[in-house]
């Protein structure tokens, strides 16, 4: 695989394991991975990235292309999956699409993981306030909701936009859709 991304005029990196490659901090480029289902395969890849702050786009490989995996795989973040033995081609057009996006890819991420990090410090109540927010709840509906005051409801409201650094309710609902994204597939 490294010779073909040479052969391309591609810089290729080859790591033994995912210990290898965390330890290189990478802050650029696109990881091409194997998703071996007895390793976790890619969910369990991306949900390691995210947890060492790696922001890399993935694209996924495997000998068997299995539906069911490629689906797995994209939920996960992949954002290609491609067949072995690779097809000079078909990688050449991939990597291409990639470039493009991964820029954008990486700051995606970095939000999500960001509001996820950020959320993950309210408290219980704090966090059914955001939810409730996020289905457009006024103070007073939420307190009839959760059975505490309005003026409760008002401090827990204004603990979780510190907690989150939101000067708006407007940025503490974005917060919470971006952290919810993907939720099934990072953890």
């Amino acid at each position: 695989m490294a010779s073909i991304a040479f052969g391309l005029g591609y810089h290729a990196e080859v790591y033994s394991d995912f210990v290898e490659l965390s330890q290189r901090r990478l802050s650029g480029g696109i990881l091409i991975a194997r998703d071996d289902a007895g390793d976790g395969g890619i969910s369990q890849l991306m949900e390691r990235l995210a947890a060492s702050g790696i922001w890399l786009p993935v694209i996924a490989i495997a000998e068997a292309v299995i539906p069911e995996r490629i689906v797995l795989a994209m939920r996960a973040g992949a954002l290609s999956y491609l067949a072995l033995p690779l097809d000079r081609e078909k990688l050449r057009n991939t990597l291409s699409a990639i470039e493009r996006e991964a820029a954008e890819y990486g700051a995606a991420r970095q939000r999500i993981l960001d509001a996820r990090s950020r959320i993950a410090k309210l408290s219980d109540r704090e966090n059914e306030v955001l939810e409730w927010l996020t289905k457009g709840c006024s103070n007073k509906a939420i307190a009839h909701e959760l059975d505490i005051s309005p003026r409760t409801v008002e401090i827990h409201r204004s603990n979780m936009m510190t907690k989150l650094g939101a000067n708006h309710v407007v940025e503490a609902v974005k917060m919470r859709l971006e952290a919810d994204l993907d939720k099934s597939s990072v953890a």
